[in-house]
């Protein structure tokens, strides 16, 4: 990607005005879309971007810089205006870097630039049919496929120099169903950190069918009532909640700044005893996985709650500076004018014992979110509100008719302690993440999961 001798001199003006320490992020990517609207091919693109960020230490102080010129001089400009936001210029100490090798976990059969358009278009076109085929009140089907393979050099004034390659696949399916006065949407979208090999193994029709299926369902639904009560969340997806109201929480974004609700809470109970959690970064070909994170770190396995005791946060280099602990191969950046930042990776709820029929049979009147939707949380105190996309009510433990239009609100420290079944079949799901180092593909999931009490927002009162 560039010569051992540009990044050591790169590296070498980075530190001229006195760091202690700098880093190199250089990145060549190749993306791709294609998109089917209403049975037509709307559009198809390729395109490759380049680009190096630079970042220097202080302490805790830091700077960034990047450049799309990946030449010399380019590299070395950047690289002193990073430095020039530190003091004034010195002399430049040499650097010397030793090549090493990124574990591979994550392989690629087939890269997406090799698949012809008319591959990827079949695809798109089998999940429009089999959509379309369930019901005449499917009126509006839409289908993508995005694909990425990207290129990365990380150096270091610690030595460090390393290569890795990473290709993320994604087919996305929604259907509109549908009356004379309203609509309601379905989505299935899976992905992988993948080739095109991810695309070829998926059953597309079954997922355009699925995303039918749950319009037309939320079609016919009825308002959903409001109130406190039980709910029972699906896996997978229902993942989300955790992810977005507890596990930013747990990134050293938020606990290096004092600004979490989980700040200086390790080994203190924070959830129920049914309650174990990780981020899991080396899953194989997972969505978040990652062979090294984005400073050259290999991936981990981190465990954030076993037992309902708080274990880890999610750690970057400034992040480590900051709290006095170790790095645990979580910084991740969207591209190269972005910073690294803590972030998660693949993050969810682990499975427990409990039986899925009878957490509903047991529930008494509540709710069943068979799939969420998206929400929004405060990072600060863990207050969220979350869509339920597809919901069902609940009446002396039978699940009796769907509605539409659930919420949940809460608090992700609070909810976490009135979890009381973990289910056995745990699943993952996928989404792209957004926080300060630009939006990042992560994995989100759990098993069937009961919650003995929460506020449910609804159209109706309860």
């Amino acid at each position: 990607m560039i010569a051992k001798h540009d990044a050591e001199l790169a590296l070498s003006r980075a530190m001229r005005t006195g760091a202690d320490f700098a880093e190199l992020f250089v990145e060549d990517v190749e993306s791709g879309t294609i998109k089917l609207l209403d049975s037509r091919i709307e559009g198809a693109n390729r395109a490759r971007t380049r680009g190096a960020g630079i970042r220097v230490f202080r302490g805790v102080e830091t700077a960034y810089a990047y450049t799309n010129d990946l030449t010399a001089k380019g590299l070395a400009a950047a690289a002193e205006a990073a430095a020039a936001a530190l003091g004034a210029a010195g002399e430049a100490p040499r650097i010397s870097l030793v090549r090493g090798v990124a574990p591979n976990r994550h392989p690629i059969l087939r890269l997406p630039a090799d698949v012809p358009g008319k591959r990827r278009a079949e695809l798109l076109r089998s999940a429009d049919a089999a959509a379309r085929a369930l019901s005449p009140e499917i009126r509006q089907v839409s289908a993508g496929i995005t694909d990425e393979y990207q290129r990365v050099l990380i150096a270091n004034t610690e030595g460090l120099l390393v290569q890795d390659e990473r290709a993320h696949t994604r087919l996305v399916c929604t259907a509109v169903a549908s009356s004379e006065t309203e609509n309601q949407y379905g989505t299935e979208s899976p992905g992988a950190q993948a080739g095109f090999e991810f695309l070829e193994g998926l059953d597309v029709a079954y997922l355009g069918r699925k995303a039918a299926k749950s319009a037309l369902t939320m079609l016919h639904a009825r308002p959903c009532p409001a109130g406190a009560m039980p709910v029972v969340i699906e896996n997978g997806f229902g993942g989300v909640i955790f992810h977005e109201a507890c596990g930013h929480s747990l990134e050293a974004t938020s606990v290096g700044l004092d600004s979490s609700v989980f700040c200086g809470k390790l080994g203190q109970k924070i959830a129920a005893d049914c309650v174990n959690a990780v981020d899991d970064g080396t899953i194989p070909n997972a969505w978040g996985s990652l062979n090294l994170d984005d400073e050259g770190m290999p991936a981990q396995r981190n465990v954030l709650i076993e037992n309902g005791v708080l274990k880890g946060y999610l750690i970057d280099r400034l992040g480590s500076r900051r709290m006095g602990m170790a790095r645990t191969g979580s910084a991740r950046r969207q591209d190269y004018t972005f910073a690294p930042t803590s972030r998660m990776t693949n993050t969810f709820i682990c499975a427990g014992e409990d039986d899925g029929d009878e957490m509903i049979a047991t529930m008494g009147d509540g709710l069943y979110a068979a799939k969420m939707g998206g929400g929004s949380v405060n990072p600060v105190t863990g207050e969220f509100n979350f869509t339920v996309a597809e919901g069902y009510l609940v009446r002396d433990g039978k699940i009796v008719e769907p509605v539409r239009g659930a919420s949940l609100i809460g608090k992700g420290s609070e909810i976490l302690f009135h979890i009381d079944r973990v289910g056995k079949n745990l699943a993952r799901a996928q989404g792209v993440c957004g926080s300060l180092s630009g939006g990042v593909p992560v994995d989100v999931g759990q098993p069937r999961i009961r919650v003995s009490s929460i506020t449910v927002g609804g159209r109706e009162r309860g």
